[in-house]
C-alpha cells in the first residue's frame, strides 16, 4: 500500500476575470445603436456610462443590472478629465475582476470620441478579455442629421479636428487646404475655432454650419460663415450650457453642403420636430402611438388618466371563461386591449393558453386590440373594415344563422362603464350576449408635480385626447392644459367634451383612430411650419409662443 499523500491547492496563474465590452452609443439618438450593441447590452451584468449615455442605452439592459455611479468626464481638457478617467478605469476593472460581464458605453464611437484607450490598456495589462463595438461617431452622425453631407459629387477631402486639443500645426494644415473640416468643439469656443481657421488662411466668407444636441429632438443648426458665426449665434440668443461646455459639431468648407442645408435638412424639418406631446394613456396602450409620434420628430410623454382594476365580483368572469372552454360560445368579442389583458390573466390563472380559443370565432374592435390578440397567440377572425369602433364592428358582424351557426351566444368581456351599443346591435342581429364585466376603470392617480405644472403652464406643445373620458380625467387629475397647447381630438364627441371644459380644439381626426389622429396632428404641424417659412418667420414650437396668442383651427 502506497503511503497517503496530501496536496496543497496551487493558485491559478490566471485569476477568474470577467469580460469588458467598450461600446459606442452613438451621438444621442437611441435608434443609431447597432444590432451588436443591443446584443451586448442585453447580456451585461454591469453597465458603466456617463448619465447622458445611460439615457440612450438603458432600455436595452436587463432589469436589475448594476449601473455604478460614474463621475461625468470633463471633455474640455485632458488635465481636467484625468480624475474622471481614473474613476472609469477603477469601476471597469473592479467589476471585471469580480467575473462580471461589463459594458462600458461611450458617447459616439469608442475609438474616435471617447477616452477609452487607458481603460483598454488596463484590461490588457491584467489579461482581462475585452472587445470593441464601434458606434456612429458624432463627427459623422451629427452632420448627417443636420442635412450637411460631408462630400459632394467630386469627392471632396474631409478632415476631422478636435478643437479642444488642436495645436497651431493642425490649424495651419487645415487652414491652408480646401478640405471640408468637421470641427468638434464647444458652444463657447466655436467662434474661437472659426478665428483659428481664418488666421490659418481660410476666407472669412467660407460657409459654416453649427449644430448642438445633434441627432436628438433638441437639435438645432445654424448656417453662418467663419466671419459671421459669432454674430449669428448672438442674434439667435443661443445660450451655452451652465458649465459653458455644450458640445458642438461645426462643418466648414466651400464644397460641403452647408450652403444647401435648408433643402437637405430632413431631421429638423419633420412636422412635429421637438414637440412635447402629451399622450393620456399608459405606456402599454400608447406604445405604437408613441412610436408614430417619434417618427414625426415629437417627444411623447405618456400620462395614464385611468387605472384598471379587477371587477368587484369575479364570479361572472370566472363562469364565462369556463364556458369558453366548454363550448358555450360561438364568438368572443374584444373591445379593448384591457379586455384582452383581463381574459389572458384569467387564462393564466387557470393554466390555459391561446389553444383554448380553438373552434371559437374571435372579433377585435380595432388594430391595437387585434395586435394584442396576436401577441397572445390568437389571430382575430373579424376586425372592422371601416370605422374602428363598436359601430364599425357591428357593420361587419354577420347575423345569426341557425343553419351555419351551431351556437347563438357571444361572450363580450368589457369595462364596467362601456356603452350598450355593441350589446344592442348583436341582439338585433339575433345573437344572445353574455355581457361580462372583465375589469373596472377608475381615475388614475395624479402625475408628478412637474408634469402637472407643465400641463397647466404651457410646457407641452400638444395633447392627444382619444376619448371623452381622457379629457375629463386629465383635467381632474392634472388641471386644464394651457391655451398655447394644441388640442387634438379623436372625434366629435371627444371634441365636444374638450370644449365643455373650456379647451379650444385645433385638430380633429378624420377617422376615430389613434393613428389617424397622430397623422392629423402631423399635418397641422406641417401647415404651421410652412406658414412660418412663407412668412419669413423662425419656426417655433407652440410652447415657445406667447400666452394667449391665437391659433388656427384645422380639421
Amino acid at each position: 500500500m502506497s503511503p497517503t499523500t496530501t496536496s496543497t491547492p496551487v493558485p491559478s496563474v490566471f485569476p477568474v476575470s470577467g469580460h469588458v465590452t467598450f461600446l459606442g452609443a452613438g451621438p444621442g439618438d437611441p435608434g443609431l445603436l447597432t444590432l451588436r450593441a443591443v446584443e451586448a447590452l442585453a447580456s451585461a451584468d454591469v453597465l458603466i456610462a456617463e448619465p447622458h449615455v445611460l439615457d440612450v442605452v438603458r432600455t436595452h439592459v436587463r432589469a436589475g443590472v448594476s449601473t455604478p455611479q460614474l463621475t461625468v468626464v470633463d471633455d474640455v481638457s485632458t488635465a481636467a478629465g484625468i480624475p474622471a478617467i481614473r474613476d472609469a478605469v477603477n469601476l471597469v476593472m473592479e467589476a471585471a475582476r469580480g467575473g462580471k460581464r461589463v459594458v462600458r458605453a461611450i458617447s459616439g464611437d469608442p475609438g474616435l470620441d471617447g477616452n477609452a484607450g487607458e481603460e483598454m490598456l488596463a484590461c490588457a495589462a491584467e489579461g482581462i478579455p475585452f472587445e470593441v463595438v464601434p458606434g456612429v461617431a458624432s463627427a459623422v452622425g451629427v452632420p448627417a442629421y443636420a442635412g450637411v453631407p460631408l462630400r459632394d459629387g467630386r469627392g471632396a477631402d474631409v478632415r476631422f479636428v478636435d478643437a479642444r486639443s488642436a495645436d497651431d500645426r493642425c490649424w495651419s494644415e487645415i487652414g491652408q487646404s480646401d478640405a471640408t473640416a468637421v470641427v468638434s468643439t464647444t458652444l463657447d469656443a466655436v467662434a474661437s475655432a472659426a478665428g483659428e481657421l481664418v488666421s490659418a488662411g481660410r476666407k472669412p466668407d467660407t460657409p459654416m454650419s453649427v449644430t448642438i444636441a445633434g441627432t436628438t429632438t433638441r437639435q438645432r443648426t445654424w448656417n453662418a460663415t467663419l466671419g459671421t458665426v459669432a454674430q449669428v449665434l448672438k442674434q439667435a440668443k443661443v445660450l451655452p450650457s451652465p458649465d459653458g461646455h455644450q458640445p458642438v459639431i461645426a462643418v466648414v468648407g466651400e464644397r460641403s453642403a452647408a450652403a444647401q442645408r435648408e433643402q437637405l435638412s430632413w431631421f429638423e424639418s419633420k412636422p412635429l420636430f421637438g414637440w412635447r406631446v402629451l399622450v393620456p394613456r399608459t405606456k402599454e396602450q400608447a406604445a405604437s402611438l408613441s412610436d408614430q409620434l417619434r417618427s414625426y420628430g415629437a417627444v411623447p410623454h405618456e400620462v395614464p388618466t385611468i387605472a384598471v382594476e379587477p371587477p368587484r365580483t369575479p364570479q361572472q368572469m370566472e363562469r364565462a371563461v369556463k364556458g369558453l372552454v366548454t363550448g358555450r360560445y360561438e364568438w368572443i368579442a374584444f373591445t379593448s386591449v384591457n379586455a384582452v389583458k383581463a381574459v389572458r390573466e384569467k387564462f393564466e390563472e387557470y393554466g390555459l393558453d391561446a389553444r383554448a380559443f380553438a373552434g371559437i370565432k374571435v372579433a377585435a374592435v380595432g388594430e391595437q386590440t387585434a395586435a394584442s390578440l396576436v401577441e397572445f397567440g390568437v389571430k382575430p377572425d373579424l376586425v372592422p373594415s371601416g370605422e374602428q369602433s363598436a359601430a364599425g364592428l357591428l357593420e361587419d358582424w354577420p347575423p345569426y344563422d341557425p343553419v351555419f351557426d351551431p351556437i347563438d351566444r357571444v361572450f363580450l368581456p368589457r369595462a364596467d362603464i362601456a356603452t350598450e351599443t355593441l350589446v344592442a346591435g348583436l341582439i338585433e342581429l339575433g345573437w344572445e350576449v353574455d355581457d361580462v364585466t372583465a375589469y373596472r376603470t377608475v381615475r388614475a392617480s395624479p402625475p408628478p408635480a412637474d408634469t402637472r405644472e407643465a400641463i397647466k403652464g404651457g410646457g407641452f406643445d400638444a395633447v392627444l385626447f382619444t376619448s371623452s373620458s381622457t379629457v375629463r380625467n386629465l383635467v381632474g387629475i392634472a388641471g386644464k392644459p394651457h391655451n398655447v397647447t394644441v388640442i387634438a381630438c379623436i372625434g366629435p364627441a371627444t371634441a365636444k367634451t374638450a370644449e365643455e371644459h373650456g379647451l379650444r380644439v385645433d385638430v380633429l381626426s378624420p377617422e376615430p383612430s389613434v393613428h389617424k389622429l397622430a397623422e392629423a396632428l402631423a399635418a397641422f404641424g406641417t401647415a404651421r411650419r410652412e406658414a412660418a417659412v412663407e412668412a419669413g418667420e423662425h419656426v417655433t414650437r407652440p410652447s415657445e409662443r406667447r400666452p394667449g396668442s391665437r391659433r388656427r383651427r384645422t380639421t
